[in-house]
């Protein structure tokens, strides 16, 4: 009851869109009350009648527009600490950046399509989301690119970086950009990029957390190891898969259930930052994505589920809504 009465105190400036409605009500009732009382009516009379019930109208219509208009200023004077909102500016929230940056702390843990589209929508809602990404080439070939500059399997943590940035197609356009010609020609600039950037910081997570503000995106991104794996599978009847890509093929072909997955090198440590990220998540968000690929090899990496499964926050898992399609042939 106290914090009904609030809304009447001086500080409120409610009280005088109260009375101004108020006063617009009685104006408006006393030009209908005229109107429908059925008397003869000259023309002088008849404009009174209007402009009371106009008038009325009108400070009835003002009233509830301001009360609305001092509701969202109490809030922003209630919800924002930033000290130019003590002034309770409603301009504030048509984008408040402060209060993204005071958004929910969200973990999401996964890679491939299914991992961008999470973070693509999530930062809408806040500026602390953290992306922890495998780092892996599946048992694939390295690129021309990957080979000239003998750098790591980055393609996750790129594209996290294109989900993340404030314009996605350039940033993807950028960090997908092949040189075709010269010196440079067959390097990627996205390979270049994060190699100059570990080159400047010495450290490959701190040169990936800088990003951050080097690309102007939302949240950051941090790789779940910096130890290079590869994610293999054991299938029933004893088969061992060490190419991601192979997996749906071969457990097509075979007929024979997944047993177990596991990662190579597998006491491999978690990158800096991975942990404590987790320990201090409001939510954790496990997927979409494939699980025996996307999904499950973060969690062997040491720490990591151990982590998971103490925090006290919301744990979220998106599954997919298909099978994993078996690839061509």
């Amino acid at each position: 009851m106290k914090g009904f009465f609030k809304w009447f105190g001086n500080s409120s400036k409610i009280k005088r869109w109260i009375l101004l409605i108020l006063i617009g009500i009685t104006l408006a009732s006393y030009g209908m009350m005229n109107l429908l009382m059925g008397k003869e009516l000259h023309f002088i009379d008849l404009a009174k009648i209007i402009m009371s019930f106009v008038i009325g109208f009108t400070f009835v219509v003002v009233g509830i527009i301001f009360i609305q208009k001092r509701t969202l200023e109490l809030f922003v004077q209630g919800t924002d600490t930033r000290e130019q909102a003590k002034e309770g500016n409603v301009k504030s929230l048509i984008f408040n950046k402060k209060v993204y940056d005071e958004g929910p702390n969200i973990v999401v843990i996964g890679g491939g399509a299914g991992l961008d589209s999470v973070l693509k929508g999530l930062k809408n809602y806040t500026n602390n989301i953290t992306a922890i990404v495998t780092i892996s080439d599946y048992g694939m070939a390295a690129t021309s690119s990957r080979k000239m500059l003998e750098t790591m399997p980055l393609d996750d943590i790129k594209n996290s970086f294109i989900a993340l940035s404030y314009n996605e197609s350039i940033m993807s356009g950028i960090l997908n950009y092949k040189f075709t010609s010269g010196r440079l020609k067959e390097l990627s600039f996205g390979d270049i990029y994060l190699l100059a950037m570990k080159e400047m910081y010495g450290d490959f997570t701190s040169s990936i957390e800088q990003s951050k503000n080097v690309l102007n995106m939302t949240g950051k991104v941090l790789p779940v190891t910096l130890q290079e794996i590869s994610i293999c599978a054991e299938l029933e009847d004893g088969t061992v898969i060490e190419n991601k890509e192979k997996i749906p093929e071969v457990v097509y072909d075979k007929v024979s259930k997944i047993n177990r997955i596991f990662i190579n090198p597998s006491n491999c440590m978690p990158a800096p930052g991975v942990i404590e990220a987790i320990q201090k998540a409001d939510a954790i968000i496990i997927g979409p994505g494939s699980l025996y690929t996307n999904v499950i090899p973060n969690l062997l990496v040491k720490g990591v589920a151990k982590a998971v499964k103490e925090n006290k926050g919301f744990k979220i898992y998106i599954s997919n809504i298909m099978t994993e399609a078996r690839s061509n042939r």
